[in-house]
Parts: C-alpha cells; sequence; structure tokens
C-alpha cells in the first residue's frame, strides 16, 4: 500500500458517507467483509459489536444514516500500511474515529477496525 493509494480510498471513502449514498459507502467493502465497531451494540444492531457480511452491514449503516441524518465526516489524515489503510476523521458528535481497513487485491475492505473517543460534551 502506497501513499497515494490510501489517500484515494480515504477521500472516496469520506466523500461516500457525507453523501448518504449507501451503494458508494458498500462500493468499499467485499462481500465477506467482517467489521467491528463499539457502535454497533450501541445502535442495538447485535451485542458482539461485529458484523460479518454485506449485506447485514448494509443493513447497519442504514440504521446509521438513519440515526445520524445530518452525519458528516471531517477527515484529518491518512495511514498507509501492509494492505491496510487508517482514516483519521472526525465522526458523529463530535468523536475523534481512526478506522482501520484491511483491503484485498481488489482494493476492498475485508476487515475493518472502528475506534473512537469519547462523544464531545455538548
Amino acid at each position: 500500500m502506497d501513499t497515494q493509494t490510501a489517500e484515494k480510498f480515504a477521500q472516496e471513502w469520506i466523500s461516500s458517507w457525507n453523501g448518504h449514498n449507501i451503494q458508494d459507502i458498500l462500493s468499499h467493502y467485499a462481500d465477506d467483509v467482517t467489521f467491528y465497531s463499539p457502535f454497533i451494540p450501541l445502535l442495538k444492531f447485535n451485542e458482539t459489536g461485529v458484523i460479518t457480511n454485506k449485506n447485514d452491514l448494509k443493513k447497519y449503516f442504514e440504521i446509521g444514516l438513519n440515526s445520524y441524518p445530518d452525519l458528516h465526516f471531517r477527515f484529518h489524515h491518512c495511514f498507509a500500511g501492509i494492505n491496510t489503510v487508517v482514516i483519521y476523521y472526525t465522526s458523529v458528535n463530535g468523536r475523534l474515529a481512526a478506522e482501520v481497513f484491511e483491503l484485498n487485491e481488489q482494493g476492498k475492505a475485508i476487515q475493518v477496525y472502528c475506534n473512537y473517543s469519547d462523544p464531545k460534551p455538548q
């Protein structure tokens, strides 16, 4: 993974979320994705915090988009690794977020780990 590829993935990913287009968002994920997030139980999708397929990921993302109709991510930085990209951004409720994406040969996420700061005081 080079910096240019990581930057392109990150910018397209942020743009798709800010556009609220579920198909654009899902285009970044492989069918057999494994997705970990503390928001999964928070949004009452399941208690494990893990989603293991793209169909369930779509349902979860739709819940998220409906729960946060004004959702807008603010990109800060991305980092390139071995087959991985980390996107550092501001998420919902002012939470800082860092997501680790392991990509397959097609550039689709197969493993994702979402990490968040505590919510910003209102």
